[in-house]
């Protein structure tokens, strides 16, 4: 994967390699966040029902994917304590948390290379 480039777009690099159709469905809000000294808001970055940053159209459906760095954890608790997951599985769509990190490319070697971690989610994690 190339330098610099966000989790976001790692993420959907890698699924149109497999040949998914994918759309970013995050969205940055403007007058969302906290309010600055300058009478102006922060904004914030807002998923569509709060834990879907991509669509993926694959060929046994439609996949709403969240994509993230190191804080796996966090994520995954964000999809678990979700309203609105358990809802998109019962309408039968599938759930997937990416989690990027650089690991070795080869055991006892230096080089490094950005790979992902995937949690595919099934209607038992929410029970």
């Amino acid at each position: 994967m190339a330098k610099g480039l966000s989790n976001t777009q790692r993420t959907l690099r890698a699924l149109r390699q497999e040949g998914y159709i994918c759309g970013i469905v995050e969205r940055f809000n403007p007058y969302g966040g906290v309010l600055l000294p300058n009478g102006k808001r922060s904004g914030i970055r807002q998923d569509l029902f709060n834990f879907i940053d991509i669509i993926a159209i694959k060929p046994v459906g439609i996949c709403g994917i969240q994509s993230c760095g190191q804080n796996f954890a966090e994520h995954n608790r964000k999809i678990l304590e979700n309203e609105f997951a358990p809802e998109w599985l019962n309408a039968g769509g599938s759930i997937e948390l990416w989690g990027w990190r650089k690991i070795k490319k080869k055991r006892g070697g230096k080089q490094k290379i950005w790979a992902p971690r995937v949690k595919v989610y099934g209607k038992e994690d929410f029970d």
